[in-house]
């Protein structure tokens, strides 16, 4: 072989490994681009997924947004600023006994069982009006629902009637239903409609069922829950006639037999 051809074939090997060596480097130069793209786009990803997390962490829930409506719907047969007043018996009696309770409250169902059928005949009779106020503070101490969830459903009885109301409000302190307080059974629609089938003007009630399931009356749950909190009241079941205490003999606690509670309701009444 000459020293030319030599020559000449050493620059072309020399000028195949240049050019190799181009398209090496923009090779590597395009995977170095699509690598940052698409540590970008998944930067950028979790980013979003952090972000929307952090939306859904900061989200107010049910409840909460419940207690911040601006616009609430009362039932019927409530009055008073967002119907949270609810009183039950005939116009004619002078006077209104106020209970003060919460639907998960043990003592509450313990006083409603021995008390509650007298109370239902006094306020037929006409011997006074009832006022009912309801409190969600159980709800507080475990995280649950079924105190809001159990009012809510109470004010859907009361859309139904007076009676239906008092029927249900039975049936949820009734010893066959009311639940221990560290079981938030209450939270659960399908438990409390099952507790309205046992009353005659909730069992098979379109509306009714419609507007537990829908949460029509949670805004004014909360509202009427806010009207206990403010009430002054710390504790249920509480009575109070023309804003002093029905109290047993004792003058400390509610009175929990009916006969205890005709002689101090007796003594409210006079008094």
């Amino acid at each position: 072989m000459s020293a030319r051809n030599s020559q000449a074939n050493k620059a072309a090997a020399r000028e195949r490994m240049r050019q190799e060596r181009e398209r090496q480097a923009k090779k590597d130069k395009v995977r170095r681009q699509i690598t940052v793209a698409v540590s970008v786009v998944a930067v950028l990803a979790a980013a979003g997924g952090v972000g929307y997390a952090v939306m859904q962490m900061n989200k107010p829930s049910h409840w909460e947004a419940a207690k911040d409506a601006k616009n609430v719907t009362a039932p019927r047969n409530t009055s008073g600023e967002n119907g949270t007043t609810l009183v039950v018996g005939k116009p004619a009696a002078k006077k209104t006994l106020e209970i003060y309770e919460d639907s998960r409250c043990p003592i509450c169902a313990t006083f409603e069982q021995g008390v509650g059928e007298q109370i239902d005949k006094d306020v037929a009779a006409g011997k006074y009006k009832l006022r009912y106020v309801g409190a969600t503070f159980i709800d507080n101490s475990d995280q649950g629902e079924g105190s809001k969830n159990a009012l809510s459903a109470l004010g859907a009885a009361m859309d139904v009637g007076p009676e239906a109301f008092l029927d249900y409000k039975a049936a949820l302190y009734s010893a066959k239903f009311h639940p221990a307080e560290n079981e938030d059974k209450f939270a659960k629609d399908s438990y409390l409609l099952e507790i309205a089938d046992t009353v005659p003007a909730l069992k098979s009630n379109a509306r009714f069922k419609k507007n537990v399931e829908e949460g029509t009356f949670d805004a004014w749950a909360m509202k009427m829950s806010k009207t206990f909190d403010e009430s002054g009241v710390t504790g249920t079941p509480t009575l109070k006639m023309d804003g002093k205490p029905v109290t047993d003999a004792g003058g400390r606690n509610v009175p929990m037999t009916a006969a205890e509670f005709t002689t101090a309701v007796d003594k409210a009444l006079k008094g």
